[in-house]
């Protein structure tokens, strides 16, 4: 009998040891592939996040949108496909929709900070949502433009004369609509396709992503415009995310913030040696001046306010244009 006794007390021991140490398993859903730089990031943030929670905690990174498709981030986290997603402009998400990209020539020196406010801004509307914002897309510094002929000044490049252009979402529309083309959208694994069978004319997306895909082989002019201030946030569910103790969200919270630091300035350098890269292999890039950008700015923001005040209400579309406003340059 004592034998039996021993034999059940090391067992439950050993059960109790094994649940101790279980890691928590988290789903990490991104359209990135992993030859982007940014898969790094996501990397650095699975490294830090285990080691903040002393094990406890193992994000899993499924890339190149296998959970789910470009906009689908709400349906797959609210329903438990994905822990963590990307989100893109969601009717449900209201005042994000019509904020995470908008028409502001931005100031990078303190992008970090920025997308931190950001966040804070749109976290009452996503948790109405099932959500909570995790941490942000490096997306304002490439999010530009390519044509399958040379562009050689700013009135060619507004000038689409019907031309079909790939857009991301709704503000980018409004652009392509206002200099006369016509959006289509088509999610990026899709892109390269479209481009060589000659879809569309012109592409709008992230340069990271636009190389990563190798885009540029068949698209080889850029116009680096830099109109936006873009953040695509990658949330998590809200009731997954209540569930870890509170000793493990501080630690994923802080492994976001400081994966987002770390890769920053990789991704910078990153993103102009493929630049250079395509220029050499006889790629164009067509640089607007600072006066360009603020122009064709000033004439979007005036279209797009409207749809800021409806969509955020006055107190928090006030508080969104004065973070804009504070880092433009």
């Amino acid at each position: 009998m004592k034998g039996k006794l021993t034999i059940a007390g090391a067992l439950l021991l050993s059960l109790a040891s094994l649940n101790a140490h279980s890691k928590e398993v988290i789903r990490l859903s991104t359209y990135v592939n992993e030859s982007d730089i940014r898969y790094e990031g996501f990397k650095k943030l699975a490294e830090l996040a285990e080691e903040k929670s002393n094990g406890d905690l193992k994000v899993r990174i499924y890339p190149s949108s296998t959970l789910h498709g470009w906009s689908e981030g709400v349906d797959a986290v609210q329903g438990g496909v994905a822990d963590i997603s990307w989100i893109s402009a969601d009717n449900r998400l209201s005042c994000y929709r019509v904020t995470s990209l908008y028409p502001e020539t931005v100031n990078l020196d303190s992008q970090i900070e920025m997308d931190a406010k950001y966040s804070e801004l749109i976290k009452p509307e996503a948790a109405k949502n099932g959500l909570v914002p995790l941490f942000n897309s490096n997306y304002s510094y490439d999010q530009e433009w390519w044509f399958n002929k040379p562009v050689d000044n700013v009135e060619d490049f507004t000038k689409l004369q019907g031309k079909l252009v790939r857009s991301v979402g709704p503000l980018v529309s409004t652009m392509i609509e206002e200099w006369g083309g016509k959006p289509v959208f088509i999610s990026p694994k899709e892109v390269f396709q479209s481009a060589e069978r000659g879809v569309v004319d012109g592409i709008n997306m992230g340069v990271a992503t636009y190389s990563s895909w190798k885009l540029w082989n068949v698209m080889p002019h850029m116009v680096d415009a830099g109109l936006f201030y873009g953040n695509i946030v990658y949330m998590m569910n809200k009731d997954r995310f209540d569930s870890l103790s509170p000793q493990n969200q501080t630690a994923l919270q802080e492994a976001a913030k400081e994966a987002e630091a770390w890769l920053k300035p990789k991704y910078e350098q990153w993103v102009d040696a493929r630049i250079e890269e395509a220029k050499q292999a006889g790629g164009t890039v067509l640089e607007l001046s600072s006066e360009d950008k603020k122009q064709l700015v000033s004439t979007i923001k005036s279209k797009w306010e409207p749809e800021l005040t409806e969509q955020c209400g006055p107190e928090l579309s006030k508080q969104m244009k004065s973070l804009f406003a504070a880092n433009s340059i």
